[in-house]
């Protein structure tokens, strides 16, 4: 894989498809339905798919592709493949909160090496570099000029003064229980996958997730926290959280900047 031009691609359909997105989200209203698992979908995540779709079709036609929109055409396993959210965080889209992302990762031999989060509500980039390294664009996020990079990194965790993450959404109880477990100073809710970049930023040092996740809500985060010095494990014996899984579905998970004195799952 071309690394250079993967993040360049990658760039472009993000901030395209988050524009189409926006022209949606600003409109007066849209049309919200139901998926055969009763998730959300709406306009906005079918119109972000097909740009991202078919630029990636066009620009690796002999890379396999997962997207979460085409997710019932996935009969086949590939080792290497780009797997796709369009549109993570529906439920904050349709009640413009604000926290969705554009998610767009490359996986290799199970692990995501590459990847781009793109919340344009929120005027925020993040994505790994050619050379693996993750860093947040600033400024206009113009698509024919990189703007103002700057290089990400994790927080160096206090055990005793932890910041942690924990979804909008899909809080419950198991979860609160869990961070119980720590010592924290500062609770903080986001939506989508940038709970990953505000553990990528040094923003929050840990963020558990207690809930079903498919791979194509995390490969784009992961990739992006990895590049910033951080992990993601599973919840359950805390070895590394791979890709390529039956039916693209994670376990629980705990994504991490490392130090954090991991408590365990009982």
């Amino acid at each position: 894989m071309d690394f250079e031009h993967l993040t360049s691609v990658m760039r472009q359909l993000a901030l395209l498809a988050g524009d189409k997105i926006m022209e949606i989200y600003n409109s007066d209203d849209f049309d919200v339905r139901s998926k055969s698992d009763n998730s959300p979908v709406t306009a906005a995540d079918e119109a972000a798919d097909a740009i991202i779709s078919a630029g990636l079709r066009a620009a690796f036609p002999d890379v396999a592709l997962v997207t979460e929109e085409q997710s019932e055409t996935h009969s086949h396993r590939a080792t290497n493949f780009l797997i796709v959210d369009p549109l993570d965080g529906t439920k904050e889209f349709i009640k413009r909160r604000g926290d969705f992302t554009v998610n767009i990762a490359y996986v290799e031999n199970g692990v995501p090496v590459r990847g781009i989060v793109y919340a344009p509500a929120k005027g925020r980039l993040f994505y790994t570099g050619a050379d693996g390294t993750s860093v947040e664009e600033t400024g206009d996020h113009d698509k024919g000029q990189v703007g103002p990079l700057s290089p990400i990194r994790v927080s160096v965790p206090d055990n005793q003064a932890l910041v942690v993450v924990a979804s909008k959404s899909h809080r419950d109880q198991a979860t609160d229980d869990y961070i119980s477990k720590y010592v924290t100073t500062d609770m903080t809710g986001a939506g989508s996958s940038l709970k990953f970049c505000l553990v990528a930023t040094g923003e929050a040092d840990l963020y558990p997730r207690l809930g079903r996740t498919m791979e194509w809500d995390t490969a784009a985060g992961h990739a992006v926290l990895a590049g910033a010095g951080g992990q993601v494990v599973r919840f359950d014996n805390h070895a590394p959280l791979t890709y390529g899984k039956p039916e693209y579905e994670n376990p629980f998970f705990i994504a991490l900047a490392p130090g954090v004195d991991l408590k365990g799952a009982q």
